[in-house]
């Protein structure tokens, strides 16, 4: 998927849209990346949550990586979620949708700045060879 692809699933997924879920989803997600699986989420529950629990499970579990069979992964992971379950607090989100709105735009700005700079370096012109003195 392209940036502007990313682009407008963030939106979607933001806007609550039913677009990526059921079937039709699973079989558009399987024919255009042949080893990807679809997963699908709870409605209510935000994908920021999960990136952020993927981010204290890099950092606390799987860092550094030094496993030596599955067996200790599943271990490390389980010993972890007992853990994790009985400290966890709700995270208090400080990125709102005003946040977001921004970064897109800067994400978009960007992006048409790099487009611009890409057709400038496709162009067949060569600059004019200096003159030389009389």
């Amino acid at each position: 998927m392209n940036r502007a692809g990313v682009h407008q699933s963030l939106q979607q997924s933001r806007r609550g849209s039913s677009s990526h879920r059921g079937q039709a989803a699973i079989d558009r997600l399987a024919k255009r990346y042949l080893n990807a699986v679809m997963a699908h989420t709870p409605v209510h529950v935000s994908w920021l949550n999960h990136v952020e629990i993927f981010s204290i499970v890099q950092r606390k579990v799987v860092t550094p990586n030094d496993f030596t069979s599955l067996d200790q992964v599943e271990d490390r992971l389980i010993a972890f979620e007992r853990r994790y379950n009985q400290a966890a607090r709700p995270f208090e989100w400080k990125f709102t949708p005003a946040d977001l709105e921004d970064l897109l735009a800067r994400i978009e700005r960007h992006e048409q700045k790099e487009s611009n700079l890409q057709q400038h370096d496709d162009c067949d012109h060569q600059p004019a060879a200096p003159k030389a003195a009389a």
